[in-house]
């Protein structure tokens, strides 16, 4: 996959064509020796640098759309890796076989680019200020929506970069340049139409020159008859290195008037002796230090907008119409712009100090069950706070004989919810005493995932990945703090939205002391036995390593598009099964990968299994993967 590319020993990172023939130069030119490196232009992409009769030739490795890797007129492949494999064994277009690998010099570590430097922390800044989260809510949002953010940044960066002067005219890019020192490479770009066209001014010999930019049917971007490029940061740094079309290099960005002092350091690269700007002063590289973004949904008046863009707004996937935003029926919704993301008790001015036990007049119970159990029905509801109102499931307790049992089973999950707080686990709200028992909880309205997995067989592979890698956030959060769920499943995961997961169903689980790192049951229960490990069944023992074996269920059950586990088989014969060292198949077109880490999961030795830390980054790495 394209994140081991790294690990390569032929992958020089963000190196310039130059720099790639240096290399092979200095190892001797023989024929099909080669190198990978990261493309300046295509964002995702490599390129293939080939030595071949004392000439050096480059090939650029796209990433299409749905991943794969591709030479222009070539076959596609999985990875860059794949891509050099085959080139090994055909030319295929290209000038020869690929024979040798370039290794890196001792000491020598791939080049990291000038974005991926700005990248980490524009992301922070970005989910910190859109969706005001904080602490774990944020880092989750990260991890969880990381390959959307990246893409979001790198396309939207420019808007961020003091070179970028957004929707102004061209008499008044020309006065911007002009003032101050008219240094020749000084330079800006403009947004020039709102088909994504822009326009690049620059001075020479004391004069301004323009250069448009123009966007094709793909969304790559150049000036006329020029080189391509997926972002109009890679179209700059690509400028400030050779003119290649222009009369001269960009040195010095025009700093844009909006923009406070010390929002950027401009950073000078050393330029090597051989490059076309040696001896110039300058260098373009913007390192970010703090910009506020603007807020989806809010409106703003074009002094507020500044710079930014009319046309590169409408890019922005987080930014959505107000009429549909915040609604859980949105497929397209991330998890942090539902109501239900961050905690109920993250607005002080709401529910401080949190309240547990809820005043009946501020619940408004809907029509209709979302559900039934043993315990009773769930329905939908308001709950009317300080300020809002907040759509809520409401657990009703069905105690016709009031028998206490039943009452101290509900109390003890609301006790056990009550200490919970994560993005991937349905919080409770409160507990009302009234004509019943309630229990007050957010709501996931879209239901359990086998049902909505039964009813939505076009899932996407990737959906499901990212369904099933929340869950594992959600468990791990368990297992830091010494819980064990005890009937974790796809019937006890609810959808926000398509993509968003949260855990539910507290009603076995146990909160284990610092000391404890299990729970022993008095007895056997009433327990779903095909989720169940070995050690529970055979010691009751249960732990997050038993968790972890059901979490293994879960994902077949998932990539099974809601199928039941071991179908037509009896609790007795699932067991037989499995002390033969026996496990169930894989489900139809899963990826192995997800195969192979359900297996990991049913390790027989509850010593030997993994734990949810390990597994969620196995997740993740397959998820960004695709």
């Amino acid at each position: 996959m394209a994140d081991k590319v790294n690990e390569l020993k032929y992958f020089y990172g963000n190196i310039t064509r130059e720099d790639a023939e240096d290399y092979l130069r200095k190892s001797g030119m023989t024929d099909g020796l080669y190198l990978l490196r990261q493309s300046r232009n295509y964002l995702g992409g490599f390129a293939l640098s080939v030595a071949y009769n004392r000439e050096v030739y480059h090939y650029t490795i796209e990433r299409e759309m749905n991943g794969t890797f591709i030479i222009a007129g070539g076959k596609s492949h999985d990875s860059p890796v794949e891509v050099c494999e085959y080139h090994s064994q055909e030319s295929d277009g290209l000038v020869c076989l690929l024979r040798k690998p370039c290794n890196r010099p001792k000491g020598v570590e791939p080049k990291t680019g000038p974005f991926e430097d700005l990248k980490e922390h524009m992301i922070r800044e970005y989910v910190k200020q859109t969706w005001r989260l904080h602490g774990d809510a944020l880092e989750h949002a990260i991890i969880s929506q990381k390959p959307q953010l990246e893409k979001l940044i790198a396309t939207t960066a420019h808007e961020k970069m003091p070179w970028f002067h957004g929707d102004i005219s061209r008499d008044e890019s020309e006065s911007r340049l002009l003032q101050g020192q008219r240094i020749n490479g000084k330079f800006l770009l403009r947004q020039r139409d709102s088909n994504g066209s822009f326009a690049l001014g620059l001075i020479h010999e004391g004069k301004v020159l323009h250069y448009r930019i123009d966007k094709d049917k793909t969304g790559k971007l150049s000036i006329p008859d020029g080189k391509k490029f997926d972002t109009l940061w890679q179209l700059v740094e690509h400028y400030s290195y050779k003119p290649d079309g222009l009369l001269r290099v960009l040195t010095e960005a025009c700093p844009r008037p909006d923009l406070e002092m010390g929002s950027f350091d401009i950073v000078r690269p050393p330029v090597p002796s051989h490059h076309p700007r040696s001896g110039a002063t300058g260098g373009i590289i913007s390192r970010f230090k703090s910009f506020t973004f603007p807020k989806p949904g809010i409106k703003k008046t074009q002094a507020d907008i500044g710079s930014r863009s009319r046309s590169t707004a409408k890019l922005n996937p987080y930014e959505r119409p107000e009429k549909t935003r915040n609604k859980n029926v949105s497929p397209e919704a991330m998890p942090m712009e539902t109501e239900v993301y961050e905690s109920p008790y993250a607005d002080p001015e709401e529910m401080k100090p949190k309240t547990v036990h809820l005043d009946r007049e501020q619940l408004i119970l809907e029509k209709g069950e979302l559900g039934s159990g043993n315990f009773g029905t769930v329905r939908k509801g308001i709950y009317c706070m300080t300020k809002s109102k907040k759509p809520v499931a409401v657990k009703i307790l069905k105690n016709e004989d009031n028998d206490p049992a039943v009452k101290e089973e509900m109390l003890r999950e609301a006790n056990v919810m009550q200490q919970l707080d994560n993005p991937y686990i349905v919080r409770m709200i409160g507990i009302c005493e009234a004509e019943n028992l309630m229990l007050v909880m957010e709501l996931a309205e879209l239901g359990p995932l086998h049902k909505f997995l039964q009813k939505n067989m076009q899932i996407t592979t990737k959906n499901i990945t990212e369904l099933v890698h929340q869950v594992s956030l959600g468990m791990k959060y368990l297992e830091e703090n010494n819980f064990v769920h005890r009937d974790l499943a796809a019937r006890n995961v609810l959808l926000v939205t398509q993509h968003y997961a949260k855990i539910s169903d507290f009603g076995l689980s146990k909160a284990l002391t610092v000391e404890e790192n299990y729970y022993k049951a008095k007895g056997h229960g009433k327990w779903p036995v095909k989720w169940y490990a070995p050690e529970c069944l055979n010691y009751f023992r249960f732990s997050s390593k038993s968790d972890v074996w059901s979490f293994g269920v879960l994902m077949w059950e998932a990539f099974s598009f809601g199928q039941k586990p071991y179908k037509g088989m009896k609790g007795n014969e699932v067991i037989q099964m499995i002390e033969r060292g026996e496990r169930m198949e894989a489900p139809h077109a899963c990826p192995p990968e997800m195969y192979e880490l359900m297996r990991l999961c049913w390790t027989y030795n509850s010593e030997q299994r993994p734990g949810f830390t390990p597994v969620e980054l196995k997740l993740r790495g397959f998820y960004y993967d695709i």
